[in-house]
């Protein structure tokens, strides 16, 4: 079973995936410093993935709908600057950075209006993908 780390209490600020595993250091999960204030564990999902991300906030401006993975929002949108995002089924990380580096932010089903929404300072997502496998 995967779970999340937080780097604030209920769930805000930086976030780490976790998978089964031993981590002996914050440096073992990617994390930028040792503090986790909230946990939680990730519920198995099997259904089917459907998103949405604008380059504006409030869900406005160009959209584009996302059933899969991908490793470079640049190369796939013409911009890396994601506003606001609705998810429309199952959970999804936003990374940082392309190919899955950097920050992590997770994503369940619902509206988020503006990138502080899911705990991001500026609207950058590099890349994102599916969490596909929870066990």
């Amino acid at each position: 079973m995967k779970g999340v780390a937080s780097k604030k209490p209920f769930y805000m600020g930086y976030q780490y995936i976790l998978g089964p595993g031993e981590y002996p250091d914050y440096h073992s999960w990617m994390g930028f410093n040792n503090c986790v204030r909230s946990c939680q564990m990730l519920s198995p999902y099997r259904g089917s993935y459907k998103m949405r991300i604008y380059n504006r906030p409030d869900l406005m401006g160009n959209m584009m709908e996302f059933m899969d993975d991908c490793p470079n929002v640049y190369e796939r949108f013409r911009y890396s600057d994601i506003y606001s995002c609705n998810i429309l089924e199952g959970f999804w990380i936003f990374y940082e950075h392309p190919n899955y580096k950097g920050r992590q932010y997770f994503l369940r089903p619902g509206e988020y209006r503006a990138c502080g929404d899911w705990g991001c300072h500026n609207p950058m997502v590099g890349s994102f993908r599916r969490i596909r496998t929870l066990m």
